[in-house]
């Protein structure tokens, strides 16, 4: 049966329970039959009756998955001794009530896998006994006090944690139904469960309703509860939405999104409209990895509760693409890339990741480079993937994750805009031409980062907020993070006459997306990206073409940047290079102020303090840096009118809640059409236990732009050897299968496809 004949079939459903209303709808407790529900065992989510079995004749001879569970049992057991908390609940995200909440239902779900896999009956007496503490305090427990969020919650501040903790508490459901009496089952559902789902869903439509992450852990925690309880009217609910909610197409989030401007809803949706045909999330790696939880084991639950779902083949089995996506969107020490709102630091190391390394093998095409990621990460699920992953390793079918050069598209068909990686050796690109990416978009159009051995070269500075840390405004997003990181200038793009891109509105920014012009990564010594946007300015076209370079006459490769702007006017361009480190060399004199004030007054420039300026000396800038034990240096082709500016994040911050780090900014004013082009080289080391540096000097001799026209534009990089190279970028012409001619210097270049170097 296919999902939307299952649709038609539920909506029958649930008219004969007379349950179709607008948002006041309510559950009953209706009997389905065996055709309507398949198999009601328990449990069955991620954890399958037979999957107990299994995992019961295996134990003791699966290294990883052994260890997994030691560590599991000592430490439920090591909570059970310290006895049951329920508090009232009254903390914003780090506070004490908040974070105890979240013990218990991380507790709660490792206790039911105890219980199912140990056969302890300690563990589902732990889980009923605190579940029948929270029936007990939930039938009275009003709306949580804190009131930041545009959905407050009971259990917490907002309903999206409400829903983290039914998504749990409904795996250690599923696990301890049996042991339960069918008094006690009748107790939690009609006083916790049913009531809980409601609050969540119906009478909070403005959370639950809505294409964003929020709502997939919305969508996923009603459909599980309902999958344990064989609900169809919970589950169909939660795979389409509120039926009949009329909700303000107008109305915003706390991070200032639209709602449900396009009025799509339920699980569904979230598979359909956030993630492209090549398993890229709009939102960014950052809320892809925490959206992945509830993505995949509510998936998992309605693939074994329901396999006529075929829930894993959804639009061309998305899901499990999308974890090979998010997994390319990691630096090589496994640290998401901080795309959007992305805290740094965030990788696949987190829980999350390992429920997707798991979930992703055992139903997908059982790719061996998932069992290297789950070796890293050194835990599996104690579940039927987990074990699955366990037997691959111990098998030895483990084979390395390679991560290559790689152009995700965004858009649900793929058509707005993207993001490409580009890897060569221990250098890679990070370059940004997507969509908005809902409320936690930035206004970044063309940007990028850079990064050496999961080193930051140049940053993307990410989100202003301190999760889960209260003293810094209760572990949410700062107002920092609207004046600062979401603006423009704090990312490695142009910002135009120091304003952020669409005027930094979500309302216009929404509706636009960069354009791919192309990407290259056939030739293992150079590979391209080039995209472009004119949308963020009106009247102003950028297209930027960036290519990682290996050079033989270099010692790693290198990046070039060539960023062409076309407008109908003259502007002020600004473009910062944020890097690491401490200066060490540049052929240009600054001066630096006796008093430090702010860049400006708006759009992030009140955030930056002006360290110092300089006018170019020579037609490149160069400018070197140190950091962590290795070289780096800028060339930039200069214009004499340029102004070369140091600043460095701190301005107008008074709680100190953005990180003091620097930029070097090029300044080119009252100009109309430009070309800035650049290189960045890594190169050498230093040792400060044998206090030797090599190769501390950059390469190159001379950067120079040769031809710069509409259809072409042509730079050349001579070394200090006198070793000239010629890099040419086809600007409107993007067919692989295209022939150019060029005249250079009386010199005639032919070549075929995008770009040429030589």
């Amino acid at each position: 049966m296919s999902i939307f004949k299952y649709r038609v079939q539920a909506i029958f459903i649930s008219i004969l329970f007379t349950l179709i209303s607008c948002s006041k709808e309510k559950t009953s407790s209706p009997t389905l039959s065996s055709s309507e529900i398949s198999n009601n065992q328990h449990p069955s989510l991620i954890i399958t009756k037979a999957g107990v079995e299994k995992i019961r004749a295996n134990l003791g001879s699966i290294p990883i998955f052994d260890e997994t569970l030691e560590k599991v049992k000592a430490e439920i057991d090591a909570e059970i001794a310290l006895g049951i908390e329920v508090p009232i609940p009254k903390d914003y995200s780090g506070g004490y009530t908040h974070s105890r909440h979240k013990r218990n239902w991380q507790t709660l779900q490792k206790a039911g896998v105890l219980y199912q896999i140990l056969d302890d009956e300690k563990y589902a007496k732990y889980v009923k006994d605190m579940l029948m503490e929270y029936e007990e305090m939930y039938k009275t427990l009003p709306v949580h006090p804190k009131t930041r969020s545009y959905a407050r919650g009971k259990l917490f501040w907002q309903c999206l944690n409400d829903s983290n903790w039914l998504v749990y508490v409904s795996q250690a459901y599923d696990c301890i139904y049996n042991y339960l009496s069918k008094e006690e089952r009748n107790k939690l559902e009609t006083n916790l469960f049913r009531p809980f789902a409601d609050y969540i869903s119906v009478e909070n439509p403005q959370f639950y309703n809505r294409v964003h992450n929020h709502s997939t852990w919305g969508n996923a925690a009603v459909g599980m509860i309902g999958l344990v309880m064989n609900d169809s009217v919970l589950i169909d609910r939660a795979l389409f939405g509120i039926k009949g909610a009329e909700l303000d197409k107008t109305a915003k989030d706390n991070d200032g999104g639209f709602i449900n401007k396009d009025g799509k809803a339920g699980f569904l949706a979230n598979i359909e409209e956030p993630f492209s045909p090549d398993g890229y999330y709009n939102e960014g790696p950052y809320y892809q990895r925490y959206a992945m939880y509830p993505f995949l084991v509510f998936a998992e639950g309605l693939n074994n509760v329901k396999p006529e779902y075929k829930i894993f083949d959804y639009k061309e089995g998305v899901l499990l693409k999308s974890i090979n996506a998010l997994l390319n969107l990691t630096d090589a020490d496994g640290d998401f890339f901080p795309l959007n709102d992305g805290q740094k630091g965030m990788s696949y190391y987190t829980s999350a990741l390992v429920t997707a390394v798991d979930i992703s093998y055992k139903y997908g095409n059982k790719d061996p480079g998932l069992l290297s990621i789950a070796k890293e990460q050194n835990r599996v699920l104690l579940d039927d993937s987990g074990l699955a992953v366990a037997l691959g390793i111990k098998n030895g079918e483990t084979k390395p994750f390679n991560k290559k050069s790689i152009n995700l598209a965004d858009g649900p068909k793929g058509t707005q805009g993207g993001v490409g990686v580009l890897r060569n050796e221990d250098i890679e690109l990070v370059f940004k031409y997507a969509a908005q990416g809902s409320s936690h978009g930035h206004y970044d159009k063309l940007s990028y980062s850079l990064y050496e051995k999961g080193e930051e070269v140049l940053q993307d500075y990410g989100l202003a907020r301190f999760v889960n840390i209260e003293q810094k405004g209760g572990g949410n997003y700062l107002k920092e993070n609207k004046t600062w990181a979401k603006q423009t200038i704090a990312h490695n793009t142009v910002t135009q006459n120091e304003t952020s891109h669409f005027e930094g509105k979500y309302e216009i920014g929404s509706k636009h997306h960069s354009i791919l012009h192309y990407f290259s990564s056939e030739n293992e010594n150079v590979h391209v990206v080039s995209a472009k946007e004119d949308n963020a300015y009106p009247g102003t076209e950028m297209l930027r073409t960036m290519a990682i370079i290996k050079d033989e006459d270099f010692e790693k490769p290198y990046l070039l940047d060539i960023m062409k702007i076309t407008s109908s006017k003259a502007n002020q361009y600004d473009f910062p290079f944020y890097f690491f480190g401490q200066v060490l060399a540049a052929n240009f004199e600054y001066n630096t102020p006796k008093t430090l004030k702010a860049l400006g007054s708006k759009n992030g420039y009140q955030h930056l303090y002006l360290e110092g300026s300089a006018k170019p000396k020579n037609n490149n800038t160069k400018f070197s840096w140190l950091n962590k034990g290795k070289f780096y240096s800028l060339t930039s082709v200069a214009n004499t009118n340029d102004e070369i500016l140091f600043t460095r994040i701190g301005a107008n911050d008074p709680d100190f809640n953005l990180r003091r780090e620097a930029a070097l900014m090029l300044r080119r004013k009252n100009t109309k059409n430009t070309t800035f082009v650049s290189i960045i080289e890594a190169h050498g080391n230093y040792s400060p236990v044998t206090e030797s540096a090599v190769n501390s000097n950059s390469s190159i001799k001379e950067l120079k732009v040769v031809i710069d026209t509409i259809d072409y534009t042509a730079v050349t990089i001579t070394n200090e050897d006198g070793k000239t190279k010629l890099f040419i970028t086809s600007n409107i012409n993007a067919s692989k299968d295209a022939e150019h001619i060029l005249k250079i210097n009386d010199t005639n270049y032919q070549w075929t496809g995008t770009y040429y170097f030589k």
